[in-house]
């Protein structure tokens, strides 16, 4: 397919935040935080802190979700609202840089700030998406974004790593200002790389747009209306009861990971790695994904990757050698991108036209809500155990619930649903 400016546009602000949950979120925050910011020598308790960190965030945004998206379909304020998170979400990653060490609590806060930025700012992200692309290319497109999302992640996270490595290429003191200066770059490679995305994608004006005030009021009296109707729409309710469950599993790995193997005492050097090419693997599975996906159908392939998902939780639980920490990392980046960019692409099918924002709203608040989940249940139970295996398997039984609600999911009477919304 032709790609225009406009989707390339679209899909370059995936690569601009995708920083952030590459450096930040899967990389240098929780090793720093466990090392700098919290106590080194309880690693049960820096991981039930980093736990709530990241609940808490997820809290914040599962309770915004549906309102904005509500305000931002009636008052044609998508970009508007995009651009206040990214804002938020660059300022705030940025500043990690003047904390000093054994300032946890002013890190946590911080970081559940930034984690809001980013978070936020994707439901609107991901709300332009069904007016740029035909519905048969919405696939690819979803699939580009997050394709260039690994890769200029990627890119970035390589530069920050060599920069912690080898401080004295870039004439930095030592690996610890290294990481500190990383959180810089982020923030000013997520605010450069936003700018297409702003310039450049139209947003779909909004019949009787009213401005922002008025927005606020109708949109909460329209989202007491959605609730309602939404009940209504069964197919709407089982899948994203299906994503609520499955994307709690892959966010949960995606945050906690480099977590985990660090309590689990692997080196941050083999951890960076792993890091680093679960990137990389992951930018061109998200591209082949979508071949894959018209072979067994969008569905399936889902399907696969939830199970892919669920044999790496399996196979975690016994993990001892990095060998083992390098193969499951390799099994994560190959479908890390298909399961994210399909769940996003298959509930387009099911929006009602002009609801997109507030749908997403739904799907981001329930995908947000799951994440408040999975990492407090990583916490709790390797703090109540003592043992952080244990915190790990119990991530597996969100994985086959979800899955075994995905099965009963009709998508051609879901996008029957959507046409007769208002009907």
């Amino acid at each position: 397919m032709i790609l225009n400016k406009k989707i390339w546009s679209w899909a370059i602000y995936d690569w601009a935040n995708s920083a952030f949950s590459c450096t930040i979120v899967a990389g240098f925050f929780p090793i720093f935080f466990e090392k700098f910011w919290s106590n080194p020598d309880d690693v049960i308790q820096s991981t039930f802190q980093l736990g709530i960190a990241n609940s808490a965030s997820s809290i914040i945004i599962a309770i915004l979700s549906p309102i904005l998206g509500a305000i931002a379909d009636r008052g044609s304020a998508r970009k508007k609202f995009l651009f206040t998170f990214a804002f938020l979400g660059a300022v705030m990653t940025g500043s990690l840089f003047f904390l000093n060490q054994g300032q946890w609590q002013f890190a946590i806060v911080i970081y559940i700030l930034a984690s809001v930025g980013f978070m936020g700012g994707n439901i609107f992200y991901d709300s332009l998406l069904p007016n740029l692309a035909e519905k048969d290319k919405v696939d690819y497109v979803s699939l580009l974004g997050y394709s260039l999302g690994y890769l200029g992640g990627g890119l970035l996270f390589l530069v920050n790593v060599l920069m912690y490595l080898y401080p004295d290429w870039f004439g930095i003191q030592d690996s610890t200002m290294a990481i500190r200066i990383s959180f810089v770059t982020v923030g000013i490679w997520w605010a450069t790389f936003s700018l297409p995305m702003f310039i450049f994608v139209p947003e779909q004006k909004v019949e009787n747009s009213v401005p922002l005030f008025q927005a606020t009021r109708i949109g909460f009296v329209e989202l007491k209306k959605t609730f309602r109707r939404i009940k209504k729409m069964k197919t709407v309710v089982v899948f994203l009861s299906a994503y609520w469950l499955y994307i709690d599993g892959v966010d949960t790995i995606i945050k906690m990971a480099v977590k985990i193997g660090s309590s689990l005492g692997f080196e941050t050097s083999d951890l960076i790695t792993a890091l680093l090419m679960a990137q990389f693997i992951a930018f061109p599975s998200a591209l082949l994904y979508n071949w894959f996906s018209k072979k067994i159908g969008v569905k399936n392939a889902v399907f696969i990757a939830i199970f892919g998902y669920a044999l790496a939780t399996f196979l975690a639980f016994f993990m001892e050698t990095r060998i083992h920490f390098f193969c499951l990392a390799a099994l994560i980046g190959i479908f890390q991108g298909g399961i994210q960019a399909l769940s996003r692409s298959l509930f387009t099918r099911l929006i009602p036209k002009n609801r997109e924002a507030e749908f997403f709203g739904f799907y981001n608040m329930l995908g947000k809500f799951a994440s408040v989940i999975g990492p407090f249940l990583i916490g709790w139970i390797t703090l109540i155990t003592g043992n952080i295996r244990f915190g790990i398997l119990s991530i597996l039984v969100l994985f086959i619930s979800g899955g075994f609600l995905l099965s009963k999911v009709d998508f051609k009477k879901g996008e029957e649903e959507a046409l007769n919304f208002e009907k």
